[in-house]
């Protein structure tokens, strides 16, 4: 928590006790991290051992007058990267969903008076009321209630409401507080916010998607090595080549030039659009079922995948239990 609890004041905080908290620690809503230029997104696209081999095989291609080759090759990369940076673009404001689960507005006491503020505003300290139905503003202990229960599908993916009950001066436990972005499904609440912004259990949430480490997949993996396995041969075959034609007694440089079409001519152009279209169209059936892929190569780590670990069946669900079939004997109704 932000500040340890104070005596307990029904009557709010006031005007100006508020804004100086408010300047002590921010404003109450989730901080996203700097965007990704769109450039940025679209040249890490290129940052791929094969692409390079690729790249590298245009430019001799082009000093070669290999001109439709070099072309082709150029088409494929492009390719490649519009794919990689459409899905990456897409889902790089699935953060910003985050947002739209704050409360728009708070009910607080302030000046001893109930009062309807922005929830970005709410402080900690804040005396807040809520109500069925209500989206909670921010992390909060229960001072007084009646009939409460919160819906925590969105932090803990549990499908039914919590019961909420008031703190009692002693041990506070999770039934005691009210978190940000759930819902009041029943009864009503006084709380006291002692948590805001970042420092919520959402915020929590918020800082760790985005501090999340970009690791290799298999795929990735497999494709460099192949890309160097790629290189040593076509450096292996070129010197092979001019070596045993100016042996011969052929010209030197018509000899390289051969070796450099053979080595070129080995390397698997059409390799990055294949698994670049194999991926985008595993995406697009993982969007059909309302899955956020943010880059391409992590659609085949979930076929590298052995074991998922979950604490909550909901998490893995949309927290809802529906009937889907129904039976009667041996006999299938539905």
């Amino acid at each position: 928590m932000q500040l340890e609890f104070e005596n307990v004041n029904k009557k709010g905080l006031t005007n100006q006790e508020a804004k100086k908290r408010l300047q002590r620690f921010g404003y109450n809503e989730i901080v996203l991290s700097k965007k990704t230029s769109k450039l940025k997104i679209f040249l890490s696209q290129f940052n791929d051992f094969i692409v390079w081999v690729l790249i590298a095989a245009t430019v001799i291609s082009g000093l070669m007058g290999e001109k439709a080759d070099a072309i082709t090759i150029i088409a494929i990369i492009l390719l490649d990267a519009v794919l990689g940076f459409i899905q990456e673009y897409r889902t790089e404001k699935s953060l910003e969903a985050l947002k739209k689960l704050s409360a728009p507005t708070a009910k607080v006491i302030r000046d001893d008076k109930v009062i309807v503020i922005n929830a970005n505003e709410v402080v900690i300290g804040d005396i807040i009321i809520v109500e069925s139905g209500d989206r909670i503003p921010a992390d909060s202990l229960i001072l007084e209630s009646e009939s409460l229960k919160s819906d925590e599908a969105i932090l803990t993916g549990e499908s039914i409401s919590v019961e909420k009950k008031s703190y009692n001066n002693k041990t506070a436990t999770r039934d005691n507080y009210l978190y940000m972005g759930c819902t009041v499904t029943n009864g009503k609440a006084v709380a006291k916010v002692v948590a805001t912004g970042m420092n919520t259990e959402m915020g929590k949430i918020a800082n760790m998607l985005q501090s999340i480490e970009d690791v290799r997949t298999p795929l990735q993996e497999r494709l460099d090595k192949l890309g160097q396995y790629l290189v040593y041969a076509c450096l292996i075959v070129c010197g092979v080549v001019t070596v045993a034609g100016v042996l011969r007694g052929e010209n030197i440089y018509d000899m390289f030039l051969i070796g450099v079409s053979l080595a070129v001519a080995a390397i698997p152009e059409g390799l990055p659009a294949i698994v670049t279209v194999s991926l985008a169209l595993g995406v697009q059936r993982m969007v059909r079922k309302n899955a956020l892929v943010k880059r391409l190569p992590a659609v085949e780590t979930l076929g590298c995948t052995n074991v998922i670990c979950s604490d909550k069946t909901g998490t893995l669900t949309q927290n809802k239990m529906t009937v889907k079939r129904l039976f009667c004997l041996t006999k299938k109704l539905i």
